[in-house]
């Protein structure tokens, strides 16, 4: 994209970031000060599974505009709608639960935001040397940021930001600078946690590229170092990612029990409809008694999730679970022995 067409619609998105979701602050560039945005549309978050890189494309207008003017522009938001999140331990359900919710016509979704993960990396260094932000200049992004999130359409009842795993770290200081917001912890239970991670094609490598992040949390929490990361096998780094998501979650839930609804993924699958009573109504949105009847039905959850175009029933999950559980038994059972000595 040429650097004139760049400005040219840096400057028309820029008019829009008051008024419109239109113009999306896809990335975050706090090193330079400077804020993506690009042009996007109410079909556009429908159908993205994640608002990385991946929805960028050859004929995606917009341009990186200065941090300042951004927050300038923020602060002229009228009517910004209710603002809601979904922390999850990863491959636990999130990105269904989030296209759920779509199913109600009133939530706006932001699935896996890039500048959550900005944020939290500023945060983890912000009282460290190395930060580049102070302080003052850390809310300030992140008030921008919530800001700019809580922008909706006519018919947007409330904004749902569905978080990347190791995102979840971020609950409480999101909560804390937003008191109306609410959110969704949820989660497996350790066996079937792992059963699920090992069976994917790409684990191994997910796991060890999140690996050096949790186990920085883990020893900030323990205050001694746990077994090195290269050490670690295939199970007990799919455990420690658990331990470490799972503690983010609970202390989330301790310092706030009425916000933070906690769903255990297997009961949710159990009882859809019931589980969607629950939601809805901890976001405060319209309680649709045909939604409620119908969503258990809903061809949702008889998609993957994360690529649509593919079928992936709760029967296919099951036979997957079973699969894995006999082809990595061994591997499950070093993550559980992982998680009893490092739990307390």
């Amino acid at each position: 994209m040429a650097d004139a067409r760049v400005n040219m619609t840096g400057k028309e998105l820029w008019a829009q970031l008051p008024h419109s979701p239109d113009a999306y602050p896809q990335k975050l560039d706090l090193v330079r000060g400077l804020v993506l945005v690009i042009g996007f549309s109410a079909e556009g978050y429908r159908a993205a599974s994640f608002l990385d890189d991946r929805i960028l494309a050859p004929a995606t207008q917009g341009g990186w505009l200065p941090l300042a003017r951004v927050a300038e522009a923020a602060s002229g938001i009228r009517d910004p709608r209710p603002l809601h999140f979904i922390f999850h331990t990863g491959h636990v359900g999130s990105t269904l639960l989030s296209r759920l919710l779509d199913e109600t016509g009133a939530v706006l979704p932001l699935r896996e935001p890039l500048p959550l993960r900005s944020l939290a990396e500023a945060h983890d260094v912000l009282q460290e040397p190395e930060s580049l932000l102070s302080e003052s200049g850390f809310n300030a992004a992140l008030d921008t940021t919530l800001r700019l999130w809580a922008r909706g359409y006519d018919w947007t009842r409330a904004v749902v930001v569905k978080a990347t795993s190791s995102a979840g770290r971020m609950a409480i200081p999101l909560l804390e600078s937003r008191p109306e917001s609410r959110a969704i912890c949820l989660n497996l239970q350790p066996e079937p946690y792992l059963a699920t991670l090992l069976a994917g094609q790409n684990s191994a490598d997910d796991l060890r590229a999140h690996g050096p992040g949790r186990i920085r949390r883990l020893l900030a929490r323990r205050g001694k170092p746990p077994e090195a990361l290269h050490r670690l096998s295939s199970g007990e780094l799919a455990a420690l990612g658990w331990l470490v998501e799972t503690a983010s979650q609970e202390d989330a839930m301790r310092r706030f029990p009425e916000r933070v609804l906690a769903v255990d993924f297997e009961a949710f699958l159990g009882a859809v409809s019931e589980y969607m009573d629950r939601i809805v109504t901890h976001f405060g949105l319209p309680r649709d008694e045909r939604y409620l009847a119908g969503i258990a039905a809903s061809p949702v959850l008889r998609r993957y999730s994360k690529a649509p175009e593919r079928h992936y029933s709760p029967e296919d999950r099951d036979r997957q679970l079973q699969e894995s559980r006999r082809d990595n038994a061994a591997e499950i059972r070093k993550g559980l022995a992982w998680i009893d000595r490092h739990a307390g």
